[in-house]
């Protein structure tokens, strides 16, 4: 099954026909909230909410282990995340979605493996591709269907959050190798691989990152949303073809 993590921008899914909700209890505590279960184009999903279902949890106290353990749990075998960034790279430009290939971990304090018990022998996940090649390629192939333009490939930069970043920080997230900025693809991404999911992302760029065009003197939150709303909208089109073309 398909499931789909929300993120800031997207704390639902219009072009969902809900069947149900369900409160999962996981080993490494609560979700971020209760799962929802429904049909898009009759072809049954699982959503959460990543910051919960009023955007109360800031990105640094999501448990990301619970979430993503009860969606394998209910029985998701492939995810697609979708979450807002800024963008750093010079043609990516507020309102541009990306398809996001790699990532540069820059948290901290997160609790980021299901492997730390004392208990448990040391493991070790190859992460030399941190999304999965062949998620990446329904992504885009939804897109194709679709219509909707998006640019393939991107190295995403994973902050701690909740605050946004000193212009200072981004020139060096940039010469690190990053194009866009966001605070929730980690331990998201390796927690999927841990747990054997296909994991992919949709990034959605909903301003430029500090110190870039317009955000060269301050970053101003208040038109994220006039920008995100439209963005979202074409996302969902796009999942929408993602559930005819889902599989193994």
């Amino acid at each position: 099954m398909l499931a789909i993590i929300g993120g800031t921008g997207l704390t639902q899914l219009s072009n969902l026909e809900i069947t149900h909700r369900q409160v999962i209890r996981t080993p490494f505590g609560e979700p971020s909230g209760a799962l929802t279960f429904g049909l898009i184009n009759q072809h049954e999903v699982m959503f959460i909410a990543r910051h919960g279902y009023g955007h109360t949890i800031p990105p640094h106290m999501v448990n990301y282990r619970a979430n993503m353990w009860a969606l394998q749990e209910q029985g998701a075998t492939r995810i697609v995340s979708v979450a807002s960034v800024g963008g750093i790279r010079s043609d990516l430009l507020p309102g541009t979605i990306v398809v996001p290939d790699q990532i540069i971990d820059y948290t901290h304090g997160r609790f980021s493996t299901y492997f730390d018990g004392r208990e448990k022998p040391v493991t070790h996940i190859d992460f030399t591709h941190p999304y999965c090649l062949k998620m990446r390629g329904h992504i885009l192939e939804a897109a194709r269907m679709a219509r909707e333009k998006l640019v393939d490939g991107g190295v995403y930069a994973a902050t701690q959050g909740p605050r946004l970043e000193s212009a200072a920080e981004i020139n060096r997230i940039e010469r690190d190798g990053a194009d866009m900025v966001g605070m929730t693809g980690m331990p998201e991404a390796a927690l999927a691989k841990e747990l054997g999911l296909s994991y992919a992302a949709l990034a959605v760029v909903v301003n430029y990152a500090a110190g870039r065009g317009n955000s060269r003197d301050g970053v101003h939150l208040e038109a994220v949303s006039i920008v995100a709303q439209p963005a979202m909208a074409r996302v969902k089109k796009v999942l929408e073809m993602l559930v005819e073309s889902d599989g193994d």
